[in-house]
């Protein structure tokens, strides 16, 4: 009887993990999102075309991975709900409650969920920037 109570309990824990760190499900419909990358100007532009027009304290963010090109460090999350299903191409210039995610280049935090991400918008006719200014806490 012990036995079989602790594999219940380990079998309840793994799908606990399992269940907590996925995002859900969300299927991308529009096709400038499709058939450009999320780090083109065109995409984010988009982004914040869709960003103006829908209720931002329903979106959740999930992160996707770090990257660091041209000593450039930056974080892609996925972006959605409220009708929304993109990627985030984050550039982070301060790593304030982020050093962990940096110090192990997003290992062990991929697919964790970031509440209440806030960044600012760069955009001029050269380039548009989703840049990093905080979030609450990680759900893993």
């Amino acid at each position: 009887m012990k036995q079989i109570l602790t594999n219940v309990v380990l079998i309840i824990s793994v799908l606990g993990l399992l269940v907590s760190c996925d995002r859900p499900d969300c299927n991308n419909t529009n096709l400038i999102f499709e058939n450009n990358l999320p780090d083109s100007k065109i995409y984010k532009d988009e982004l914040v075309k869709r960003l103006n027009y829908i209720d931002q304290a329903k979106l959740t963010y999930w992160l996707q991975k770090y990257d660091e090109q041209n000593g450039k460090e930056s974080l892609y999350f996925h972006i959605q709900g409220d009708g929304l299903c993109a990627i985030l191409h984050l550039t982070i210039n301060n790593w304030n409650k982020l050093e962990n995610v940096r110090k192990r280049k997003g290992v062990g935090r991929r697919g964790a969920e970031f509440t209440n991400l806030k960044f600012k918008i760069v955009k001029d006719s050269i380039s548009t920037e989703f840049i990093y200014k905080t979030f609450d806490r990680i759900i893993d």
